[in-house]
């Protein structure tokens, strides 16, 4: 099972690395078949606070066949993210991951290219939820059922509030790749 990250420009680590993380942690400590391939517009990203990643491929890289998942992570506007996360090319990636029926797994404002891609319309899903729930109002425009809940799930589509609910979307994600039992096992070998 191959999960696809895909980092926009001004993404935020900590949504980021908690799917690097807990699926290491399946594969290393348990075997379980699970990987991580990670991708943006270009090989370095500059991350939400500057932190540069490079990624293992780019955009123009992907074929969608290889993979099992989509996760997006979220970031900050002044960071650039909605420069990279609304672009048509990336919206179209979305698109072909859900017409496949394939896992997307968002965290935070990750839900909102989502949103724009047109396959949340009329579909329930969660996006960060405090000062005055100003981006929850955007993904509302996109004709979404938006449910203020931490984490939301309609058939392939996670969704979530904020950093707080990263963990839970990434061990969801493994849940829906894996079996609950083994994402059990993983989650409590991590403490939580």
């Amino acid at each position: 099972m191959k999960t696809l990250i895909f980092l926009a420009k001004g993404f935020e680590t900590m949504e980021f690395s908690v799917f690097v993380d807990v699926m290491g942690w399946a594969r290393n400590d348990y075997g379980y078949d699970v990987s991580v391939v990670t991708c943006g517009f270009q090989k370095q990203v500059i991350s939400t606070f500057n932190i540069p990643v490079m990624v293992d491929k780019t955009i123009n890289e992907i074929n969608v066949d290889e993979y099992d998942a989509l996760a997006i992570p979220g970031g900050f506007e002044e960071f650039g993210f909605y420069e990279e996360a609304y672009n048509e090319r990336f919206l179209n990636l979305i698109r072909e991951f859900n017409s496949k029926g394939k896992i997307i797994a968002t965290i935070c404002v990750g839900a909102l290219p989502v949103g724009k891609s047109g396959i949340l319309k009329n579909r329930k899903a969660t996006t960060y939820h405090l000062r005055d729930a100003y981006r929850q109002k955007q993904l509302k425009e996109f004709d979404v059922n938006v449910v203020n809940e931490p984490i939301v799930v309609d058939k392939n589509i996670i969704t979530s509030y904020c950093p707080e609910t990263a963990s839970g979307v990434a061990f969801r994600l493994l849940e829906m790749l894996t079996s609950e039992e083994q994402m059990k096992i993983v989650k409590a070998a991590m403490g939580f």
